[in-house]
């Protein structure tokens, strides 16, 4: 059973939220540790090794600049050196390769790579599109809820977890 709402619970709401999806700021920690193993060398060899200290800052760049922002007047895709918006009429689906990120099928069958998205963000997907791409998970949970009321229904019995005959001095038998 979910908690009553409280004055800190906010609203819910049924219009479309705007979703950013993007890597994790956690990747700024191997980008840390890629600058320490370049350092050396750099420090070591000026002359032939100090352009390795620019490649963690540039994956850093990397890691803030590329992410899909999807709202309500459609799908934002910024990859490294490009960026693709996509309203909802030009979208026909999402396809989801075995390997990499997941494409936006346009309705001109051209496709265009969604960076970050991946099988396990549908949920949030679903909720940024208002509904307009489907979340397979929220039938799996549905179907759940409605088993275990059912179930709850049929039996009529409140089950305990703790024994009846319980006394209070465990020594006493």
């Amino acid at each position: 059973m979910p908690p009553s709402p409280s004055s800190h619970t906010p609203e819910p709401t049924t219009e479309p939220t705007t979703q950013v999806i993007q890597i994790s700021r956690l990747s700024f920690l191997a980008c840390g540790l890629l600058l320490l193993a370049v350092l050396s060398p750099a420090m070591a060899w000026p002359a032939a090794f100090s352009w390795m200290l620019v490649i963690p800052f540039l994956v850093a760049a990397w890691v803030l600049r590329v992410r899909t922002v999807v709202g309500p007047d459609g799908v934002v895709a910024r990859a490294t050196f490009s960026t693709t918006k996509i309203g909802w009429d030009s979208l026909k689906g999402i396809r989801f390769p075995k390997r990499g990120w997941a494409r936006a099928t346009l309705t001109d069958d051209t496709e265009v790579a969604l960076p970050v998205v991946t099988f396990g963000r549908l949920p949030q997907l679903a909720e940024a599109s208002g509904g307009r791409i489907t979340d397979p998970y929220a039938a799996a949970r549905e179907a759940q809820l409605a088993e275990a009321e059912n179930e709850s229904n049929d039996d009529g019995d409140v089950i305990s977890d703790t024994p009846a005959d319980t006394e209070s001095d465990p020594d006493s038998k």
